[in-house]
């Protein structure tokens, strides 16, 4: 080592350019580093979804949902199968171990479903398959509201949408808040009855009417002609012509029956800014992309292209996370430059300015470094990167300062300053890289923590490996080079330095200042060894004791200020999408009310809750009973009070409102998680579950105390209504169920006719034809006539209307039938905080273990954020183990001796008083 230093010193000018160099590239990583809240990590989850319209929840488990689980179970590394059956679809999540390869899975699931695909029915849509990406996520919101017609709205919307769509940072805009557009044909059920012209006739005329027809070509010998037959519809205009019927010369065709006209789809969600009604643009960025950069982007071309709008539309942005980046990243920023002020403070105190400012160098230039290497990874800048710098800040400098300190003995011994770094770098390189080695051994088993929070978490090891290892090549090349130009001891002939070198006995009591204190209390300490000891031992075991008894419990992530929450507004029964919206308003309202609040987005309708078989990655999953979500901004933090403080608000003001609930739900830091308490009950026996469940739920309720925010996911009270065709009856009239059905869909969302794709439009629109609205309710259903050769007949003569109890969704998990029930912590009136996840379990535990209600074929277990946090303390404590044996066998090397290796060891033990005594006090 010795040679390389000296070797080193002789190119200083390579050595520095070298540096030079790695600190600007440095620098320049860090500007173009994507930032990022959390880590992009992946999502080892698998959704498979296959729809076929107007397959009830039951029919959906036994022709979608088992066909499929029972290809899809036998996949290679799958951990768990969650299938959902529902109205209109059947779904499956699949998910794997987190070091999944995921591109290869997607290839195994794919395969699974084409040999799975003959025996789904005909009808089934071709299957959706497709992963989850934490990264592919709304990064910002662009808010269009206008007082103007809901068609100009919407055609600006969708320009500004293709113009953001195109920019390279995008992955994806996509509209929230619009309709879609129809092709509506509002048919006279007088004029239908009068020509005799059946649902059927209607519907296989005008597909019919509506194909694409590949004619060929003719060769005539002197040549070859393409020969086309135009059959597609193009406008209204040749829809509304199309005959429908014709006897002799007479010809009815579908202007005679019907209007035609280019509308929207029936409203189903309302959309609101601030109150407003609004239609918005969630742009989703692409992966590996700055999010910084992209919302500025994004800022910028909508504020040009807008420039020369009507000044009747507002454009508003909300939702953007850069905002929240900026926050976080700068906070961690300013973290950084305290605790590098901090430590320079006492090194200076401690060695002087001039060999203070040659430790000081191993810090930028490491940070630097780590950009680069973080940089060169393909990594972003995020809250657990940042974190690992704050963390290794005062680590960096312990190599430096071993070596600036035995360079400075050296040197104030008379040695040659070129010389003594070389002698510091050679003589301290064992020792340093010992040190440094035992400190990774501490962080390296981390990188094997399993799991989506293991994942998480890897960043921070991955950082602090990166950081030690650049300081160890600082401290042993850079620092002598540096320090053989530039070094010099401020502290030359000093009576302690030269004292150290071992030449002369050092007279304790004439020692001088901090040092002579700390040796004379150290020899006192060496003069009653059993007594010291007792002591230590004595100190650690109370401090053990009392923070088992005062301890505040464990939490498996903290939380921070957040700066946004979703407020959900619950509510049960079978609401119209007007009485939906109308309860999510009042809420609403209230909050806009609120000082603190920058902005509000909202949601409104009975299908929010509903989703489409893929939970909501974000923030958690969506209760079933939610009929509005409210998107709800602070402005910054230094502006308003806490945000404990408007959410308790918001919840006040809301109480008044009967027969809604609301819940809000902050934003996670870290893993997803979930509610405080997740139960999982399973069994094959829906009555027995929904027995246990609902006894579970009771009892939670009923401890409003210690449990808030209860849900479960047993189907919702609410009536559906079953039409009932008589076979035998249908059959005497010569009609059958498919004839039914095409009348029952006029009154409802109307028969789908086909497609067309108009000139000034990129998507296809749907041609429906239904009843006009006043025609379109339950007393017009029994009312309903079907053409039969014995004429127009009621359907009421084999057809019965019942109501039954509504069924939302069928979930099962591993193959048996499970329902959910989840809840929150409530404040703990003592601490003014919420209570710990581990409290709700302990108790919800301890009163399962005084019940027998269970029968022999249901199960129950913990889910959620219990079942991550026992799965981190379990690897925790063997990632311990391991750490500790790779630092016992690197000091072993180092020392080649049991005792001073142990001795070395028990400094570890000894050093868990601090720990636990700072968590006891703060």
């Amino acid at each position: 080592m010795y040679q390389f230093v000296t070797a080193a010193m002789g190119r200083s000018r390579a050595v520095l350019t070298i540096l030079a160099a790695l600190l600007l590239g440095g620098l320049s990583s860090y500007v173009s580093l994507p930032r990022e809240a959390d880590p992009d990590i992946p999502i080892p989850i698998i959704y498979v979804g296959v729809a076929l319209p107007g397959i009830s929840p039951a029919d959906a488990e036994r022709l979608l949902v088992k066909p499929m689980e029972l290809e899809l179970r036998t996949l290679t590394g799958l951990k768990e199968m969650q299938s959902i059956s529902a109205q209109n679809y059947g779904a499956v999540l699949l998910e794997f171990d987190v070091s999944f390869d995921e591109d290869q899975a997607l290839l195994d699931v794919r395969e699974k479903m084409d040999q799975v695909r003959p025996e789904l029915p005909d009808d089934a849509e071709e299957p959706d398959v497709r992963e989850f990406n934490a990264g592919l996520f709304p990064v910002i919101m662009v808010n269009l509201t206008s007082n103007d017609s809901e068609r100009e709205l919407y055609r600006h919307a969708k320009m500004l949408k293709e113009e953001i769509s195109g920019m390279p940072n995008v992955l994806e805009a996509k509209l929230v808040g619009q309709r879609e557009e129809v092709l509506e044909i509002v048919i006279d059920p007088r004029a239908m009855e009068n020509y005799n012209v059946t649902a059927n006739e209607l519907y296989s005329v005008l597909a019919r009417n509506n194909q694409l027809i590949p004619a060929g070509s003719i060769d005539s010998g002197q040549g070859r002609f393409s020969l086309s037959v135009p059959g597609l519809v193009e406008s209204e205009g040749d829809i509304g012509q199309i005959p429908i019927k014709s006897r002799g010369d007479a010809v009815v065709k579908l202007n005679d029956i019907a209007e035609v006209r280019r509308t929207f789809k029936d409203q189903d969600i309302y959309a609101r800014f601030n109150g407003a009604p609004t239609i918005s643009i969630e742009v989703v960025k692409r992966l590996g992309s700055n999010i910084v950069q992209t919302t500025q982007q994004v800022r910028d071309l909508t504020n040009d292209y807008t420039a020369d709008w009507p000044g009747t539309i507002e454009v508003d942005f909300s939702s953007d996370i850069s905002d929240f980046i900026f926050e976080m990243i700068g906070s961690l920023e300013t973290s950084i430059s305290n605790a590098i002020m901090l430590v320079m403070i006492l090194v200076i105190a401690a060695l002087g300015l001039r060999s203070a400012l040659l430790v000081g160098l191993s810090i930028p230039t490491s940070f630097l470094v780590g950009f680069l290497i973080v940089d060169s990874m393909g990594m972003t800048l995020n809250m657990m990167i940042m974190f690992g710098f704050i963390l290794s800040v005062g680590i960096l400098v312990d190599g430096a300062i071993v070596v600036v300190e035995y360079a400075d003995r050296k040197m104030a011994e008379g040695v040659e300053r070129r010389e003594a770094y070389a002698m510091a770098s050679s003589r301290m390189f064992w020792p340093i890289l010992s040190s440094t080695a035992t400190t990774l051994a501490a962080f390296g088993p981390m990188l094997l923590w399993p799991g989506v929070s293991g994942k998480f978490m890897s960043y921070l090891p991955i950082t602090v490996i990166i950081l030690l290892s650049a300081s160890l090549a600082t401290v042993m090349l850079f620092l002598p080079v540096i320090g053989g130009l530039f070094g010099k001891s401020e502290q030359e002939g000093d009576e302690l330095l030269t004292s150290l070198s071992g030449e002369k006995r050092i007279n304790v009591r004439d020692m001088r200042g901090m040092t002579g204190r700390y040796l004379r209390f150290l020899k006192m300490c060496m003069n009653w060894p059993l007594t010291t000891i007792a002591t230590a031992v004595a100190l650690l075991t109370s401090v053990v004791i009392l923070f088992g008894e005062y301890n505040n419990g464990v939490e498996f992530s903290g939380s921070i200020e957040p700066h946004q929450v979703n407020v959900l507004v619950k509510g049960r029964g079978n609401l119209s999408v007007e009485e939906a919206d109308f309860a999510t308003k009042m809420v609403e309202s209230i909050i806009l009310d609120i000082p603190g609040v920058s902005n509000a987005f909202a949601q409104a309708g009975p299908s929010i809750g509903g989703g489409d078989g893929a939970p909501s990655m974000g923030d958690g999953r969506i209760p079933a009973d939610t009929i509005g979500i409210i998107r709800v901004e602070f402005t910054h933090f230094s502006t308003r009070v806490p945000a404990s403080q408007i959410v308790r608000e918001i919840n006040e003001r809301a109480e008044r409102f009967a027969g809604i609930e609301v819940e809000i739900k902050e934003r996670e830091q870290g893993p997803p998680q979930g509610k405080g308490i997740e139960i999982e009950v399973s069994g094959q026996d829906l009555n027995e579950l929904t027995v246990v469940t609902n006894l579970m739920s009771q009892y939670m309720q009923s401890r409003d105390d210690l449990y808030i925010d209860v849900e479960n996911t047993l189907p919702l009270p609410g009536i559906e209504w079953n039409l009932s065709v008589d076979r035998e009856a249908a059959g005497r009239f010569q009609t059958d169920i498919i004839t039914v059905g095409n009348v029952i869909q006029l009154v409802t969302n109307g028969i789908l006719i086909g497609h067309y794709r108009p000139d000034d439009s990129d998507d296809e629109i749907e041609i429906r034809a239904r009843y006009p609205y006043g025609a379109r309710s339950f007393d017009r259903l029994d009312q309903l006539r079907v053409l039969t050769p014995a004429g127009n007949v009621p359907i009421t003569n084999f057809v019965k209307r019942k109501p039954s109890e509504k069924r939302d969704t069928i979930i099962r998990i591993d193959g048996q039938r499970a329902i959910q029930i989840q809840a929150a912590m409530a404040i703990n009136p003592e601490t003014g905080s919420e209570y710990l996840a581990t409290d709700l379990e302990n108790d919800f535990k301890q009163w399962m273990g005084q019940q027998d209600f269970v029968p022999s074929g249901v199960k129950w277990r913990l889910r959620g954020a219990n079942e991550e946090a026992e799965e981190a303390a379990a690897f925790l404590g063997r990632a311990m183990i391991a750490s500790l044996m790779l630092m016992f066998i690197i000091l072993l090397m180092q020392f080649n001796s049991l005792y001073c290796t142990l001795l070395t060891l028990s400094t570890v033990v000894l050093s868990t008083i601090g720990v636990l005594l700072g968590m006891l006090l703060t």
